[in-house]
């Protein structure tokens, strides 16, 4: 045996090797070392300043398609609203370019509508698509209603407020809070990386002057007049300028409202009504005067109990999210200091350790894998039974390529523009299972060539020879396999598609290594044995016991081919009925520890009744073992810390908190103890606990929306299908988003009074409005602050029902009259929230599901149901399947149009490989071979079929027709030097068996680390369940196949 070490020359190559006009990359690589062990440092390092580079988030990128343009028409019904405004709307943004999905909810003097661009639209052409409906819906603003105040634009709907701090003040005021709160935020902002910090939960300031109707009414005073005086009092108006020859001087007039006291000064005219008599009185001797906070609260928010602001930091595009959450802990320690004793600042939501937390996981699962690939080819190449041994040497080749080719993807990913985020690490991993099959391929061929009698430079570049182009076929059709991924138009493909990506990118770099560096290597490391007769040994290295009994088997299957062929076919039919047994998902869960609480009540509650429920929530879930941290949103949902998160809108009736437990084992033990709890303790809520997904956001795991032309049919109809969905034992919290009716009270105007009387419609909705809630009548002016000044009727005459009967209502003649004189007031219901979709009413029908179940499964077992009650519907009226199954559907919908061109380059890369349509077609048949394997593991492990395992399963086509590639090419290899078509069909399965059993298991073993994982676990069980079974079937059903397409008998010669 040679010693061991490389050269001190290049090897020379024999004349008739070197002599060959066919270029030999492999050959290349041995005549130029020096070169080659250059570019191979040179890789690695450019490799590892490139993964250092690569920007760091939790998922990938992907375009918020999704535009929010808001309307406001005080005093209108949510009836109203829809029909005069947001109708009008929706009819505009129709128009938009690659306008797709236009839904809306409208409540009483409000108005959203939500355009949604098609998936299939530019991620270039959204901001053009923002522009058109701003510019659309800003020519027909004429048309809308007179008070109608916007429409409002909002194009950052997602934005992602990774980083969210909670500010607390103890002993301050809550505008003293704000006012550092702000100071905070302009520091914030002023960090590399941010571009934007919002603040929530900070109350306005307001000046409140409260007076009583009956004392107005005794100094024949309205509400009108001390309007007009305060108003008249506090405006600024321009004077004019004096031009004082050389120089122009602006002239002011003084006497705007510079405090409360001076407020309070101001004095108000009066005229005795019996008497005549004029006075003047202090407004601070008619009325209560303060200065307080916006009344009802605007959104609130706590955490642990006590009052905060929030500030959320949204990080630029292209930001590194690692380096930005360094620079803000910094910058938050420095502003700590700086703040007055007793001002607090704590962080409630930290995308940044959530990532490094996230990458390290998947790192260190990485790792696992490296290790298990290395074992396996340590071991698989490298033992030896007489005498018992491991060669080391084989194994370290294949291992020395793992991380060059990881090098050289991280580079290829730093081009590309693809960071580490869950989806880009866990493609790593897929790959790295099958980055290393050529790699395999090539070694055990030198290995055998050398254990046959070759040198190192004739089996080094012999390996070129023999398998490069069939494992260059063999890793085009596994990169085709990621295709539809890649070629997909939706957010789902979006979403993944760093799995093509990444994946292909690996495939076709690991080829190149095993062609270019893997020869080198193996000349440089792998041990020559001297043999005098190198053909002479080849039935030794198969002629053991397990080859012999191999043998037969394969044997037997060529002879009983039919029944080999109708066994693979069952297997086939069981594996689709398998299918069907599997429970189906979309996205599941993320794996992130905080766990979500909707709080609803009913429609038309106060916010200052969500506040009381949420405080006590909040003060019991305190109590529970397993909680670090809660806060609370009060009259809105969280903002957007995580990208997939469903929001949801300022409502007065919500609250939201984020709980954060003290590890994932206690989050589970808290997610199926909390809706207990809710249920027990908080039966007049609404309850809802959830974990934060994955993937393109779906408010429920199962949802339908009842769609039609008139809102109380609507209803109705919708009320019947939640019957359906609570009739099935799988269905948890059935609701809708209609929620319930909310009470009015109507005032019937007396008209012939009221013209007696010389007051209006208008008038009246203005006294009312003032009288109960108040009319902002001016604005303080404190430095860059503006203060509104509101006038309303003290608590006393604004609590009951009966105070708005008892109201005093001011006429142009100067005296107020009771409203009962022109009015009768009236009880009603009418809709709290109305949903719109395509410009039809559209109740969505909701709910969660039982533990263990599957929203698609429940999906499936009500849906016919649901058809029969849609087909009593009248024309005009229709029941939708939404959310998880419909999103499901389009993500689905765009991987199967990519299928075509998938499907088209495998065979065409089979036909320019094989060069015969007829072992095309059957290498193209070995496809969905693995099927059995893919419904066995899913079932046997009890893991749902998802978006992610479906892409698996369509990779996993690729993978099987690479072996069959090989074993195909073996065969015709061995007929064209004139081996009989039976024994070279048998002894090409022989000798194939080692490379494909070694790299099919090299990608099994790969995929355990990530089957622990919850977003890739599914895809990992898939693919090793039909690897396993294609691999057995490809080197025993291929063969019966082979042999009963061309008809081979056991005398057959080749010919």
């Amino acid at each position: 045996m040679d010693s061991f070490g490389p050269p001190a020359e290049p090897p020379r190559l024999s004349p008739g090797l070197a002599g060959r006009s066919r270029f030999n990359i492999s050959r290349w690589a041995l005549e130029h070392p020096a070169l080659t062990r250059y570019l191979m440092i040179v890789l690695l390092a450019l490799g590892v300043a490139a993964y250092f580079q690569l920007g760091q988030d939790e998922d990938p990128p992907f375009t918020f398609r999704v535009m929010v343009v808001q309307a406001y028409w005080p005093g209108a019904s949510a009836q109203q609203m829809a029909e005069q405004v947001t109708d009008r709307i929706e009819k505009t943004l129709q128009e938009v370019p690659y306008a797709d999905k236009i839904r809306s909810y409208t409540k009483p003097g409000e108005s959203v509508t939500l355009l949604q661009l098609a998936d299939s639209s530019p991620a270039s052409a959204v901001p053009n698509s923002w522009y058109q409906a701003r510019k659309r819906v800003g020519d027909m603003r004429h048309t809308l209603p007179s008070g109608v105040v916007g429409p409002v634009f909002n194009d950052d709907f997602g934005d992602v407020y990774g980083s969210i701090f909670a500010l607390s003040a103890d002993g301050f005021s809550p505008e003293e809070l704000r006012v550092f709160a702000d100071r905070v935020r302009q520091q914030l902002l002023k960090v590399p990386d941010v571009a934007k910090v919002e603040t929530f939960g900070a109350q306005a300031e307001k000046i409140f002057i409260e007076i009583s109707q009956k004392r107005l009414a005794q100094l024949g005073l309205d509400m009108n007049q001390v309007i007009g005086q305060l108003g008249a009092q506090n405006a600024v108006e321009g004077a004019g300028v004096l031009n004082a020859g050389s120089e122009n001087l602006q002239v002011r007039v003084a006497g705007q409202f510079n405090s409360v006291e001076e407020l309070k000064r101001f004095p108000i005219r009066a005229v005795n009504p019996a008497t005549g008599t004029a006075s003047s009185l202090r407004l601070g001797d008619l009325a209560e005067v303060t200065r307080g906070y916006v009344d009802p609260p605007a959104v609130m928010v706590r955490h642990q109990g006590q009052p905060v602001i929030a500030l959320g930091v949204s990080m630029a595009q292209g930001g590194d999210i690692i380096r930005l959450g360094k620079a803000l802990q910094a910058t938050m320690a420095r502003i700590q200091a700086e703040l007055p004793r007793g001002v607090a600042i704590e962080q409630i939501q930290d995308q940044p350790r959530a990532v490094s937390r996230s990458v390290g996981e998947f790192v260190k699962v990485l790792v696992e894998a490296v290790l298990i690939v290395l074992a396996v080819s340590f071991i698989s190449l490298g033992l030896h039974t007489k005498p018992l041994r491991i060669d080391i040497w084989p194994g370290l080749v294949v291992g020395i390529t793992i991380p060059l080719v990881l090098a050289i993807t991280f580079v290829t990913m730093f081009y590309w523009g693809v960071g580490l985020h869950k989806i880009s690490l866990g493609s790593l991993i897929i790959a790295l299972g099958l980055l290393v099959d050529d790699a395999i391929i090539a070694v055990e061929m030198m290995v055998r060539k050398l254990e046959e009698g070759y040198d190192r430079a004739r089996a080094a570049t012999f390996t070129y020879e023999l398998v490069a182009m069939p494992m260059l076929t063999g890793t085009l059709i596994t990169a085709a396999g990621f295709l539809p991924i890649g070629l997909a138009r939706s957010v789902t493909g979006e979403y993944t598609f760093a799995i093509f990506a990444v994946t292909s990118a690996a495939l076709v770099i690991s080829w190149f290594v095993s062609v270019y560096f893997v020869p080198y290597l193996g000349w440089w490391l792998l041990h020559t044995r001297k043999q005098v007769d190198g053909e002479a040994h080849e039935d030794e290295l198969f002629g053991g016991p397990f080859y012999t009994r191999f043998r037969r088997t394969v044997d037997w299957c060529v002879q009983h081919r039919w029944i080999t062929i109708g066994l693979t076919v069952l297997s086939f039919a069981l594996g689709i009925a398998g299918m069907g047994r599997v429970q189906q998902q979309f996205f599941p869960d993320s794996s992130r520890p905080e766990i979500l609480v909707d709080l609803w009540l009913p429609e038309g509650s106060t916010i200052q009744q969500s506040d009381e429920i949420a405080r006590r929530f909040e003060a019991r879930l305190m109590q529970e073992p397993g909680v670090a941290t809660v806060t609370t949103w009060i009259g809105a949902g969280v903002p957007r810390f995580y990208l997939p998160l469903d929001q949801i809108f300022p409502q007065s009736n919500v609250s939201q908190a984020i709980v954060l437990p003290k590890g994932l084992k206690e989050r589970e033990a808290l997610r199926v103890r909390l809706p207990q709890l809710l249920a027990s303790e908080f039966p007049e809520v609404r309850g809802r606990v959830k974990l934060l997904p994955n993937g393109p956001p779906v408010p429920y795991p199962v949802q339908f929306r009842v769609v039609g032309e008139d809102a109380t049919q609507v209803r109705a109809w919708a009320d019947r299908a939640k019957e359906v969905l609570r009739a099935n034992p799988g269905m948890r919290g059935v609701n809708d988003n209609w929620n319930e009716a909310i009470k009015v009270l109507r005032l019937d105007i007396d008209q012939d009074k009221a013209r007696a009387l010389g007051v209006t419609s208008q008038a009246i909705a203005q006294a009312s409005r003032t009288n109960l809630s108040g009319s902002i009548i001016g604005q303080y002016r404190e430095g860059d602050k503006l203060v509104d000044i509101v006038l309303r009727q003290p608590p006393e005459e604004r609590s009951r029902i009966t105070d708005l009967a008892n109201g005093y209502l001011p006429t142009p003649g100067g005296r107020s009259v009771p409203l009962l004189q022109v009015a009768k007031v009236d009880f009603g219901w009418e809709p709290g929230v109305l949903w719109r979709e395509g410009r039809n009413y559209a109740v969505t029908v909701q709910g969660d599901v039982a533990e263990g179940v599957q929203g698609p499964t429940v999906t499936a077992q009500v849906w016919p149901a649901l058809q029969a009650l849609a087909a009593q519907m009248p024309p005009g009226y229709r029941i939708e399947v939404a959310g998880a199954v419909e999103e499901s559907s389009k993500g689905q919908g765009a991987i199967a149009a990519g299928v075509p061109l998938m499907l088209f380059i495998i065979f065409t890369l089979l036909m320019l490989q094989l060069q015969s349509f007829s072992r095309s077609v059957l290498v193209f048949l070995t496809g969905p071979l693995g099927m059995a394997g893919v419904a066995g593991a899913l079932l046997l492990l009890d893991r749902p079929f998802g978006f992610v395992a479906l892409l698996g399963v369509i990779a996993l086509m690729g993978m099987i027709m690479r072996n069959s590639v090989i074993l195909i090419d073996q065969i015709e290899h061995d007929r064209r030097k004139g081996v009989p078509a039976w024994d070279a069909i048998v002894e090409a399965a022989v000798r194939r068996f080692r490379p494909i059993v070694l790299t099919a298991a090299a990608a099994v073993l790969a995929m355990i680390p990530l089957s622990r994982s919850v977003f890739w676990g599914p895809m990992a069980v898939a693919i090793m369940g039909g690897l396993i079974v294609a691999t057995a079937l490809t080197l025993l059903a291929l063969p019966a196949m082979y042999a009963a397409w061309f008809r081979v008998k056991r005398e057959t010669a080749a010919g």
